[in-house]
């Protein structure tokens, strides 16, 4: 982020609330001043200049510069373009439909983009119990611990609440329920306002569907995934088995989903019946088998018959239940569910690299 703000010079109150309103979404903080007169001492170093159209009208009695908006209601008339071209402008922004446009700007000077952009993780379970809540709560406190940090995403509203699973049902912030998100946002500004799970990696940001089970809107679940890419997070949202709009807009974009499958046969027969709705999405699909196979046989067997390349086997983790009951998450950083993570997290990012070469 830069050190200055943006600048507003703004006479109209109605178009001057807008703007307000549009940065704050973006978790952008601003200079304000009522005419270009005032407006001298922050014109030259701000980063962004946003205009009014009465602001817009004024003789320039200011060098010319780049990087200025012009905000108006509505359709610009004749007059609005002769001002836009006057004073240099960059761009002219309508109210409300070009709002999308406007937050961008405020994001790109709270946030530039990553070197490297982010990963969009899916997890969903083969069945049932099948521990894929536990195993994309694993996957996000591993990304946490790399460079650029992570985001846990619940898209799973009959799950019971991500934030039960972490122990951050008492922890105050917003939910799903109080999050309205649209186009460009701050992810950054986002997370600060989400309960935190510490660990010894720093703090994962858990956005939860709460106690009523609200889950996310489709408009909002992508605002957080392309704020996330863009700034180099990895958000690792958790699916549900039944794809609702919003968790299919999810795995059309990640870079890899997940299936989470128990070693036994039956299982395996439930995850052909998830894959097939998700295989209609993406190709970019992996497996993690989960638990022992009671007949002997091999996990890559097993899983073998499904189809998606098998990314990691998980042994059962002694005590692992008991220590979640406690709200010990996370568990032992050199268990089954911390290796298991890790290696599907760097498969994630070797894909992901290669893809963008």
């Amino acid at each position: 982020m830069t050190g200055e703000r943006p600048l507003v010079v703004a006479a109209d109150e109605t178009v001057l609330d807008e703007i307000l309103r549009v940065a704050a979404v973006a978790g952008c903080e601003l200079d304000r001043a009522p005419d270009l007169t005032a407006a001298r001492g922050h014109w030259a170093r701000a980063p962004l200049v946003v205009l009014d159209e009465e602001a817009a009208r004024l003789p320039p009695v200011l060098p010319r510069r780049g990087g200025i908006l012009l905000v108006c209601k509505g359709n610009p008339g004749p007059r609005t373009w002769e001002s836009a071209f006057r004073g240099g402008v960059e761009r002219v922004i309508s109210l409300p439909d070009e709002e999308t446009e406007l937050a961008g700007a405020f994001a790109d000077v709270v946030e530039t983009p990553a070197e490297e952009a982010g990963l969009v993780l899916g997890v969903v379970g083969g069945r049932g119990g099948a521990g894929a809540s536990v195993f994309a709560a694993a996957l996000a406190l591993a990304a946490d611990r790399e460079p650029g940090g992570a985001l846990l995403a619940d898209c799973d509203p009959l799950g019971g609440g991500l934030d039960l699973l972490l122990g951050l049902e008492k922890t105050p912030g917003a939910r799903w329920s109080e999050v309205r998100l649209s186009g460009r946002v701050s992810v950054a500004s986002l997370a600060t306002a989400l309960p935190q799970r510490r660990h010894r990696g720093g703090s994962l940001p858990v956005l939860a569907c709460g106690p009523e089970g609200e889950g996310p809107a489709v408009e909002s679940l992508s605002a957080v995934l392309s704020a996330g890419r863009r700034s180099g997070r990895t958000v690792v949202c958790d699916l549900p088995r039944a794809l609702s709009d919003p968790a299919a807009e999810a795995v059309a974009v990640a870079d890899l989903v997940v299936l989470v499958a128990p070693v036994e046969f039956r299982a395996c027969m439930a995850a052909k019946q998830v894959l097939r709705p998700l295989s209609a999405l993406t190709a970019r699909l992996g497996v993690v088998a989960c638990g022992r196979s009671r007949s002997g046989v091999a996990a890559d067997q097993t899983v073998g018959l499904l189809g998606p390349p098998l990314l990691a086997s998980m042994e059962p983790e002694r005590g692992l239940a008991a220590t979640i009951e406690r709200g010990e998450f996370p568990t032992k950083p050199a268990g089954p569910l911390a290796k298991a993570a890790s290696a599907v997290l760097a498969f994630a990012r070797r894909e992901a690299r290669a893809a963008a070469r």
